[in-house]
């Protein structure tokens, strides 16, 4: 269990652009109750069948490098389908990387770790409460899952020896259904591959999975009208010279969520380059800065054609 190599009944799965976890590495499965199939609905939305459950584990290489030195597993999280909707469960792996305990009330956990570039890194990594998962998965009061939509889901996985596209793979197996041509189907930029997209493209494609799912109409920040979801078109509700609705030390001083061309006075962009609680944001499941999604979102705000904001 350990390895993190699932059984033939759970299929691994990946993401175009995910949520930045403090640089964690995850390892995501989907199981799909046999007989049972997840509809393809319009506008790319998937209808999983009750008794599905999506597995995340989240983990260090101890060395990111090479990848040689084995890794920590510091949580596996569960969204369980049930007749009367979605729930959400959490299990913490103990030190001696033997098992995972259900843990509901959250846990702390010091990691040391090398990263990508070579360099020692330290983090006191935070897991979730049952509550908190509720925080992010929420959709008009309501537990949804989050990652896997289409257009993320639409990339091609390494399974073995094969290569495949995965929503292809899931029709192989039998359990997606009303799938269209690849062609139809949207597919979103991978955020820090610029052969995916443009910096506007991958910037929104960032926000959308790390942002939306609190600022969202439906979501818990539904009442600050910022809205960060690739489905909103509205520059004001993007944040383009919006004022915050309840400014205090999370603005930092600054007027505006979005200052077009000038990050250094843009909420957004300071919030995200925070790691005080009462700053940063997201305010849950980060307490490091992801640094290059932010350099990310200074050249998009940056690229943006200036504009003064008048109060």
């Amino acid at each position: 269990m350990n390895e993190l190599k699932p059984y033939d009944k759970l299929i691994p799965y990946d993401l175009n652009t995910e949520l930045f976890s403090d640089y964690t590495d995850k390892r995501r499965m989907v199981y799909i109750p046999p007989g049972r199939t997840v509809k393809y609905e319009k506008h790319g939305v998937l209808n999983f069948p009750v008794g599905t459950m999506l597995v995340k584990n989240f983990y260090y290489e101890r060395n990111q490098q090479t990848k040689t030195e084995g890794r920590r597993i510091l949580e596996t999280r569960l969204l369980i389908r049930y007749e009367t909707g979605w729930t959400a469960e959490t299990y913490v792996w103990n030190d001696e990387q033997t098992e995972a305990f259900l843990v509901r009330t959250g846990d702390q956990k010091t990691v040391n770790w090398i990263d990508k570039n070579g360099t020692p890194r330290m983090v006191n990594y935070l897991i979730p409460t049952k509550n908190d998962c509720k925080t992010c998965h929420s959709r008009a009061g309501s537990l949804v899952p989050l990652g896997p939509k289409v257009r993320n889901l639409n990339k091609v996985y390494q399974y073995g020896e094969q290569v495949q596209n995965q929503l292809e793979r899931w029709e192989w197996r039998m359990f997606l259904r009303d799938k269209p041509g690849l062609e139809q189907i949207p597919k979103t930029p991978v955020w820090d591959d610029p052969k995916t997209g443009t910096v506007a493209e991958r910037a929104r494609t960032y926000l959308d999975v790390n942002c939306s799912t609190c600022h969202h109409p439906a979501g818990t920040a539904n009442n600050s009208g910022l809205f960060l979801s690739l489905e909103e078109e509205n520059p004001l509700r993007l944040g383009v010279c919006k004022p915050p609705v309840a400014p205090g030390s999370g603005s930092g001083g600054l007027s505006y969520n979005i200052v077009p061309c000038q990050p250094d006075q843009s909420i957004l962009h300071f919030r995200m380059q925070s790691v005080k609680p009462q700053e940063r944001m997201p305010e849950i499941g980060r307490t490091l800065v992801h640094e290059e999604a932010v350099e990310l979102i200074r050249q998009w705000i940056q690229q943006m054609e200036c504009a003064a904001c008048d109060i």
